[in-house]
């Protein structure tokens, strides 16, 4: 008999200028486009009443659009209801029903399916080997751990074969290391089974540890769409600068504009950058804390005023003219001190011009 294996049949997600609105004022979306490519993970990340898992729930149908158009693959479902959307999602609280075994939980939605109750079956068991928990079928979730429960959501989700497979903050309920560990289990699923898969989180180490590409919200609305490198690297906002990761916002002058590189002068130190489409005058820049470099030949003065250590690296306080910086330093060796004056540079690819907000 052959074996029963769990594939992927991934399908695209388009939102063509979609916006929800709950009663005459509260807009949850505002006017959104976006393309998910199949075969990827994409993040919707942003702080809390952003809009992302209203986002979520107008892909599952948990929700309905005001305006615009949805659609999973070739098909239009912007009206349609869940049922008809051949989508499944995990959630933030598993949703397992405790009275279940494990095996059980899995099965449950075969059951209302078209499989023979055979197949129903063998397709649980090849859910439950795929998320590493085969041999697990007869316990009940009270008898696993928080990771374990979170695996049983995602292998009910995944026996399904859903075009479009969703999560909602589904780490959020785990400790640091069972964070780690889930959601590299997730990616490499994913990977394996090539699924189209949307995951929100606000946990901006998740989304650029599992993403293909993070789509940034704010205020209901797209802030900027990209691979995690390219939201990192080139942020368009000092929204997003600060909300990917740690970054300092330095005050600088553009001296002068000269094809797409700028003259760049902060506390008299010059150096160049990217233009970005930036005019000569008064600007700022995201620095990262690993971009800062203490004791760099060139650059400007500035004194330590708080020193670190936590374990595989230094944090530093700094204070310049200008104002604080936050920086980190992987040498805890030779570690500096609160009080001493040091010398500030850039990385040369480090520091990026940005828009203000």
């Amino acid at each position: 008999m052959a074996r029963t294996r769990i594939t992927g049949k991934a399908a695209p997600v388009r939102f063509s200028n979609v916006s929800k609105v709950y009663g005459s004022d509260v807009i949850a979306v505002d006017s959104i486009d976006l393309e998910i490519e199949a075969g990827k993970l994409v993040t919707l990340l942003g702080p809390s009443g952003c809009g992302k898992t209203t986002t979520l729930r107008l892909i599952a149908g948990l929700e309905f659009a005001s305006s615009g158009r949805i659609e999973i693959g070739d098909q239009d479902v912007t009206r349609l209801p869940p049922t008809e959307r051949d989508v499944s999602m995990v959630f933030q609280s598993y949703a397992l029903f405790p009275h279940m075994t494990v095996l059980q939980n899995v099965s449950y939605g075969l059951k209302f399916s078209e499989f023979p109750k055979a197949e129903a079956h063998d397709r649980a068991v090849a859910g439950l080997e795929l998320v590493g928990l085969r041999g697990f079928d007869d316990r009940l979730p009270s008898e696993l751990s928080g990771g374990q429960q979170q695996r049983v959501a995602v292998a009910r989700a995944l026996v399904l074969e859903p075009q479009v497979l969703l999560f909602d903050e589904p780490l959020s309920n785990l400790d640091a290391k069972l964070r780690r560990q889930v959601r590299e289990d997730i990616r490499a699923i994913q990977q394996d089974l090539q699924l189209t898969v949307v995951y929100v989180t606000h946990d901006q180490e998740e989304a650029l540890a599992v993403s293909d590409e993070i789509v940034v919200m704010r205020d209901a609305a797209i802030a900027q769409t990209g691979s995690p490198r390219q939201l990192y690297n080139e942020p368009v906002s000092q929204f997003v600068a600060d909300f990917i990761g740690e970054a300092n916002i330095v005050p600088c002058e553009i001296l002068s504009v000269r094809g797409e590189t700028a003259a760049v002068s902060v506390a008299g130190y010059r150096f160049s950058l990217a233009s970005r489409g930036l005019a000569p005058g008064p600007a700022v820049m995201a620095v990262r804390p690993s971009h800062l470099q203490i004791g760099a030949p060139k650059g400007f003065k500035a004194r330590i005023t708080k020193s670190t250590y936590v374990g595989v690296r230094m944090e530093y306080t700094i204070q310049a003219d200008f104002g604080e910086l936050f920086a980190i330093q992987d040498d805890v060796q030779s570690p500096l001190d609160a009080g001493d004056d040091v010398h500030l540079g850039f990385a040369p690819s480090g520091p990026v011009l940005i828009p203000e907000d």
